[in-house]
């Protein structure tokens, strides 16, 4: 059983940060202490960095099946190591869709074949599934997506009766991708007639309005509480969303909770005009106020979840006039780094950074064993160096896609070493061939 000690580290975990020394024993945390020592483990010093738990991404598009020449389930976990990314929760859309059982445990078999992180996948709801969705074994899937918007063509489930059924027949989390379909389609008609298909990119976030997010995030939630289910909306992303949530009672006691995700927090519209398609995503990236907003919301716990929504796509399919090219972005191996110059301005606090991206998802979805360092638990750590200066260019970038929002772009912290249930996956640039996934275990 190989061990490894990690000496001298600043751990940030649980609303503190302590130095010490954790101590890996084979795939888990053995012990955690000051001046640990063993004859036969490798020793790390991690003098004057930060160790952090794994963080647990609950939301990433890794296209496979289906769409594998814009990443896959290897290519993607494995870019996911360098940003830190241990674990993570993959969506339905894919080809074939992930809405019967069988495709489940068919995209199941790929990542315990393939993927470099712990994983897990949500099961799609649709129009016409029903009673395939209420043959999910909760134990055996992160939850339910639903599509209330048409971000991914005919997964959009609009039939209310069907939808009001979903709510009523699962107990597992149904996280939602929320946007009003009726209001998208009318108001991209009238930029059609005004501008054809090449419509400028800055009107991305008036054709996915606000209105648009509103009206379907407080729909939503109006059915959950009506009918007493266990809902989760993903990206939010305006000011006038966030007034949905509560933060009067710890996050094990929700009923209804939110997502942010890194673009929607470090993006606003006036970034049209440099990024254009490379800042297209659903929902939109929207104004200066909302982003300030969506902060505020992160700070106080109406937001409880960061996460990447990590969608990949080529670059000639990006480069293509509004109409035609895709929303979606690669952020799996930037989104902590970005969350960490954002912690360093006086944004969020290190611990709450920790929080959102690490413990909470834990705790949302009831994983077993990870998200937090303990004696114990899964040895999925993180070493960053807070000092550490590097530039984001297209020979250090890892997805599949070979792109990023965020080339060009200085970053003043570095995720140095990424270990996965005790393996070092990642060390200062250099993935290891050998994987050591597993395949999420919740407590439910």
């Amino acid at each position: 059983m190989k061990k490894i000690l990690i000496k001298n580290a600043t751990i940030v975990n649980e609303g503190s940060q302590l130095e010490g020394d954790v101590l890996v024993e084979g795939e888990y945390i053995s012990s955690i202490g000051n001046a640990l020592s063993h004859p036969n483990a490798e020793v790390i010093d991690a003098q004057g960095k930060y160790l952090i738990p794994g963080v647990i991404d609950d939301q990433v598009h890794f296209r496979e099946p289906g769409l594998t020449h814009k990443g896959t389930i290897a290519t993607e976990s494995r870019a996911g190591l360098a940003g830190g990314i241990t674990s993570y929760i993959e969506q339905p859309n894919t080809i074939p869709q992930t809405v019967t059982i069988t495709a489940l445990e068919d995209k199941m078999a790929i990542a315990n074949a393939s993927s470099f992180s712990n994983y897990s996948f949500n099961f799609g709801g649709t129009n016409d599934n029903l009673e395939e969705l209420k043959r999910l074994d909760k134990k055996a899937c992160a939850g339910v997506k639903l599509f209330l918007g048409s971000s991914t063509g005919n997964m959009l489930v609009d039939d209310q009766q069907v939808l009001e059924s979903i709510f009523k027949s699962t107990e597992m989390i149904i996280s939602a991708h929320c946007e009003d379909e009726q209001i998208i389609r009318t108001n991209m008609e009238l930029y059609k007639e005004r501008y054809g298909e090449d419509i400028p990119m800055s009107s991305h976030p008036l054709i996915r309005s606000a209105e648009a997010c509103y009206l379907s995030s407080s729909n939503a939630i109006a059915l959950a509480k009506k009918t007493k289910a266990r809902l989760h909306i993903f990206h939010v992303s305006t000011a006038k969303e966030t007034t949905l949530f509560r933060n009067d009672i710890p996050l094990k006691e929700k009923r209804i909770t939110a997502e942010v995700c890194t673009h929607h927090l470090w993006f606003c519209n006036e970034d049209y005009s440099e990024k254009g398609s490379f800042i297209k995503w659903n929902p939109a990236v929207k104004t200066a106020q909302d982003r300030e907003a969506l902060w505020e919301a992160l700070n106080d716990d109406r937001i409880d979840v960061l996460a990447t929504d990590h969608a990949p796509h080529t670059l000639e399919e990006k480069n293509n006039v509004y109409t035609s090219a895709p929303s979606g972005g690669p952020l799996v191996q930037h989104s902590l780094v970005a969350l960490l110059e954002k912690q360093k301005e006086g944004k969020i606090s290190l611990t709450r950074l920790i929080e959102k991206m690490c413990h909470n998802p834990a705790i949302l979805f009831n994983i077993e064993k990870r998200g937090f360092i303990r004696e114990g638990y899964y040895a999925d750590l993180v070493l960053v160096d807070p000092s550490k200066s590097w530039k984001v260019t297209k020979e250090n970038i890892a997805y599949k896609c070979g792109w990023s929002p965020f080339e060009g772009i200085e970053f003043s912290s570095a995720v140095t070493h990424c270990f996965v249930n005790g393996h070092l996956g990642y060390e200062n640039g250099r993935f290891s061939a050998v994987r050591n996934a597993k395949r999420l275990t919740f407590e439910r």
